[in-house]
């Protein structure tokens, strides 16, 4: 018996726990999930006048080239110890000269030349005066006072001749020296002592030695940012010739040059659509005081080196000046309202840099943008704003 009661027993237990649990339920009240809020870095919305900078890069050039040439023919009999490859020479320094005993022998005898002729001039002006005397007096006919003309008119041309081939033989004494026509660094040497130069030869190839320049590449759309005149003819003088910060690394250390924005080319590269412009930088000389401000100033800027520029360029007014981070979706910034939510909003942009975004439309004064990088946001969202400076 007690195998069959007490199964039952346990079933009709359980049956009636079962229904005791479905007749009383447990009444459990509902909650919403607490939301806690992002916590996000924002900053406040300023209005300001921003000076814009223009990057670009290239190379140093040569301010000066010239390609110096003799003028006479000749051996060379000496030449300069600056006349070396990197040698400084000033302007009018004598850098190499030719043999000229020839020029020499040339220039006495058309001095005598022109001595004879001198002579002949004034024995012919002397003898017209006698004639046309004579003539006054009727004692020589006009034929005669002719013959005296001619004769003195020949010789006074021949007298000018003379003179002509005496300064010209002085002129090829003095080309016999060859001289810097500006202060000048020496690139290459083509003569050695004792060798025979022909008129017109090329003797040496110099480069100036108190200014270079550097041929920046600029888009179109960076000369907008320019405070320059667009059309321009001839080179940029005093202020309105943008100021130009140079940057570059030469021996294993970063130097600073300042230079001008003189003038910018006329014509635009069909393949790059960029205008060249000119940089001109003053080289430093040594012992100017003005240039003492920073060692790295003293240091010349070298031919060939390649450095970044950065040029002054206009003043925009009202510009919202802000991290480049805070960009999103190309052209919208997250907004945070006074009820600590954050929306999208749209944004005119004018000009995107390396590190900072101008903005010239779509927000306003005091408010707040986020800063922060964070990457889901739903429209409306509740955030935490942590107010940082930039």
């Amino acid at each position: 018996m007690k195998r069959v009661l007490l199964p039952i027993a346990i079933l009709v237990g359980c049956v009636l726990f079962a229904g005791f649990l479905y007749m009383t339920p447990a009444q459990v009240s509902e909650t919403s999930p607490e939301v806690i809020p992002v916590a996000v870095r924002v900053a406040q919305v300023e209005l300001d006048s921003v000076r814009l900078i223009v990057e670009s890069q290239g190379k140093v050039q040569a301010a000066q080239l010239a390609n110096l040439s003799a003028l006479v023919a000749g051996p060379i009999e000496w030449i300069s110890p600056a006349m070396q490859a990197g040698g400084y020479v000033e302007a009018g320094q004598v850098l190499l000269r030719l043999e000229t005993s020839d020029y020499e022998t040339a220039r006495a005898r058309s001095r005598a030349a022109m001595q004879q002729a001198q002579a002949e001039v004034n024995h012919a002006n002397t003898d017209l005066e006698r004639m046309k005397e004579l003539t006054k007096q009727r004692l020589a006919s006009d034929s005669q006072l002719q013959d005296a003309i001619r004769t003195a008119d020949v010789n006074a041309a021949r007298l000018a001749d003379a003179l002509a081939s005496f300064r010209q033989t002085e002129l090829d004494l003095e080309r016999a020296e060859i001289k810097a026509p500006f202060n000048a660094i020496i690139e290459t040497r083509e003569v050695e002592l004792g060798q025979y130069v022909n008129r017109a030869q090329s003797v040496a190839i110099l480069y100036g030695a108190d200014e270079v320049e550097v041929r920046l590449p600029l888009a179109i759309r960076q000369l907008g940012y320019l405070d320059i005149p667009l059309g321009t003819r001839g080179e940029l003088v005093g202020n309105a010739a943008p100021d130009v910060s140079l940057t570059g690394f030469y021996g294993g250390e970063e130097h600073h040059w300042r230079g001008k924005l003189v003038r910018t080319e006329a014509t635009i590269d069909p393949n790059s659509n960029t205008v060249q412009a000119i940089i001109r930088v003053q080289q430093p000389v040594a012992g100017d005081t003005k240039l003492s401000r920073l060692s790295t100033e003293q240091i010349p800027l070298p031919i060939g080196l390649f450095v970044q520029a950065n040029i002054v360029g206009k003043e925009a007014e009202d510009m919202i000046a802000l991290p480049r981070s805070v960009i999103r979706n190309n052209s919208q910034v997250l907004v945070v309202d006074a009820e600590n939510k954050m929306y999208f909003r749209d944004v005119e942009i004018f000009r995107l840099e390396e590190d900072r975004v101008l903005i010239s439309g779509g927000l306003l004064a005091g408010e707040y943008i986020c800063t922060s990088p964070i990457q889901a946001v739903v429209n409306g969202m509740s955030v935490q704003p942590v107010i940082e400076n930039i």
